[in-house]
C-alpha cells in the first residue's frame, strides 16, 4: 500500500515525503538524481525492497527539490540547500536522529549531512554512490566532461521511453523485462521532463563532497556490487578509504539498482549494520504454483467487436475465470492486462485442472487464452506475490500459443505419473532467468 504523501517546507520550497513502518529506528533514504515517491511503489520489486527496509526501521523517503512531487525549482540549488531540505524532511517526520541510506547521487548530500550534522545522524550507509561526479587528476575513474555530456544526451534522447538504454546499465539482469521497462519509463516521466532531467544531470557534474569525508564521525557502511556497470566500484572504494573507520562490503552482482539482483544480501548487510542481527527483515516465502492467463489477440477482438461489446465479453471472461479459480482452490492475485495472475497451494494438480477449465470456458466465449505456470518459492508481499517463481511463470506463459497451457519442468516433474499428458517443448532461455529451462505443453 502506497504511504500518504506529505510535504515538508524548506524555506519557500515544498518537499514531498513518505513515512512507512514503525520500527525502533529511523532510516532516511536518499535516492539518486530523480525520483517520484508514489511511482516508486508501483513497482512490485521496489515496493518489496522498501517494505523490507521498513521492517526494522521507520523508513523516510522524499523527492529532491526539482523532481517528482516536490517543487520543480532548481535555480540557485546548492548542495548546502539540499542538506537543509533533508533536515526539513526529518523535522516534518518527527525524527530527531536517523540513519542515512544513500544511493547514486544521494551520496553527496549524505556525506555533507553526516559530516556537518552528526547530532542528527546515527549511522551512514553509502551504496553504489559517489562524492564527486567528474574526472580530476586524483579522481581519474570518473567521467570526463565530454563523456558526461554524451551520457546526458543519450539519457534525454530516450527519456520516458520503455527501451531506455539506461535500464541496461542500471539493471542488466532485468533489462529485457517489459514490466520493469514500463515502470522505469513511467517513473522518469513522472519525475521530470526531458529538459528538467538534462538540467538536473548537468548540475550534478558540479557536485563534490570529498572534503566532507574525513569529518564523518558516525558509524559508516559502504557497499557496492563488484561488477556494477553503471557506477564504477572505485567511487565506493574511495569513500571507504577516506571515511575514518568505515566498513566496506563488496557484494556480488552486476546490477546497480538495490532492488534488483541479490536483494537479500543487500538488506541483510543493512540490517546487521543497524541492528546487529539478520533475522527480522527476512521476507515471508511460501511454495506455490503460480499461473498466468492471457487472452490472445485481444486488440484484434476489441477492434472487430467495438468497445462496448468487447467490454461485455471481457466481463464475462473475468467472471468465468474467477469461477474456475475458486472451483479448484486458486487465489486471484490481480488482473494483468487481459488476463490473471493466480496462485495455488500444494501440488500443481489443481492448478493444471483449473487451467484446462479456463481454456475451455474461454473458447466457449469465442476467445482463446494462453496459460503458463511454474511451481516454486514466492515472496508474499501483502496480497501480492513476487520473486523468481513469478518471473518464470510469466516467461513460460509468453511461450504458449492460443489455447495452450505451458508448464515449467518443475510442474511436470511434480505431477509426472499422474493423469495428465504432456508434450516436451524443449529447453528455453527465459528472459531475466539464469540458465535454460525445460518447458512442457499440457495435453488439452
Amino acid at each position: 500500500m502506497t504511504p500518504t504523501t506529505r510535504y515538508a517546507h524548506s524555506g519557500d520550497v515544498s518537499i514531498a515525503y513518505h513515512v512507512t513502518g514503525d520500527g525502533p529506528l529511523d532510516l532516511l533514504f536518499l535516492p539518486g538524481w530523480i525520483s517520484q515517491i508514489e511511482a516508486l511503489w508501483e513497482s512490485a520489486a521496489v515496493a518489496r525492497f522498501l517494505e523490507r527496509l521498513s521492517v526494522f526501521g521507520r523508513l523516510i523517503l522524499f523527492d529532491r527539490r526539482g523532481t517528482g512531487l516536490s517543487d520543480r525549482i532548481v535555480d540557485g540549488q546548492t548542495l548546502e540547500q539540499e542538506v537543509k531540505d533533508a533536515l526539513a524532511v526529518l523535522d516534518a517526520a518527527g525524527s530527531e536522529r536517523a540513519a542515512l541510506l544513500a544511493y547514486a547521487q544521494g551520496g553527496t548530500v549524505a556525506a555533507r549531512l553526516a559530516a556537518e550534522h552528526p547530532q542528527r545522524v546515527g549511522a551512514l550507509i553509502m551504496y553504489a554512490t559517489a562524492v564527486r561526479m567528474l574526472w580530476a587528476p586524483d579522481y581519474h575513474w570518473a567521467l570526463k566532461p565530454a563523456e558526461r555530456l554524451q551520457l546526458t544526451e543519450a539519457n534525454v534522447a530516450t527519456w520516458g521511453e520503455e527501451n531506455s538504454p539506461a535500464l541496461t546499465l542500471l539493471a542488466p539482469s532485468m533489462a529485457g523485462d517489459p514490466a520493469l521497462g514500463a515502470w522505469f519509463a513511467r517513473m522518469q516521466r513522472f519525475a521530470a521532463s526531458p529538459a528538467e532531467a538534462r538540467m538536473i544531470f548537468e548540475r550534478g557534474a558540479e557536485l563534490d563532497a570529498r572534503d566532507a569525508l574525513p569529518d564523518i564521525s558516525v558509524p559508516t557502511l559502504v557497499m557496492h556490487r563488484a561488477h556494477d556497470v553503471a557506477w564504477d566500484v572505485r567511487h565506493s572504494r574511495y569513500i571507504a578509504d577516506h571515511v575514518p573507520g568505515a566498513r566496506y562490503v563488496e557484494l556480488d552482482g552486476h546490477d546497480s539498482f538495490p532492488f534488483v539482483g541479490d536483494v537479500d544480501a543487500f538488506v541483510e548487510e543493512v540490517e546487521e549494520f543497524l541492528t546487529g542481527g539478520r533475522n527480522r527483515s527476512e521476507a515471508t516465502r511460501e511454495l506455490l504454483t503460480v499461473m498466468f492467463t492471457d487472452i490472445c489477440d485481444a486488440t484484434s477482438h476489441a477492434a472487430r467487436m467495438g468497445d462496448g461489446r468487447w467490454r461485455d465479453l471481457l466481463a464475462q471472461h473475468d467472471a468465468q475465470v474467477r469461477v474456475e479459480l475458486a472451483r479448484y482452490g486458486g487465489r486471484e492475485v490481480k488482473t494483468v492486462g487481459d488476463g490473471f495472475l493466480a496462485v495455488f497451494d500444494g501440488p500443481p494438480s489443481l492448478a493444471l485442472r483449473s487451467a484446462l477449465a479456463i481454456t475451455h470456458v474461454a473458447r466457449e466465449l469465442g476467445v482463446e487464452v494462453r496459460v503458463g505456470m511454474h511451481t516454486g518459492e514466492c515472496e508474499l508481499i501483502g496480497e501480492d506475490v513476487g520473486g523468481m517463481a513469478v518471473h518464470i511463470a510469466s516467461r513460460v506463459s509468453n511461450l504458449a500459443g492460443p489455447g495452450e497451457v505451458y508448464a515449467s519442468g518443475t510442474v511436470y516433474g511434480t505431477v509426472v505419473g499422474g493423469p495428465f499428458t504432456f508434450e516436451d517443448k524443449g529447453m528455453h532461455a527465459l528472459k531475466g532467468v539464469p540458465g535454460r529451462w525445460p518447458v512442457f505443453a499440457l495435453g488439452v
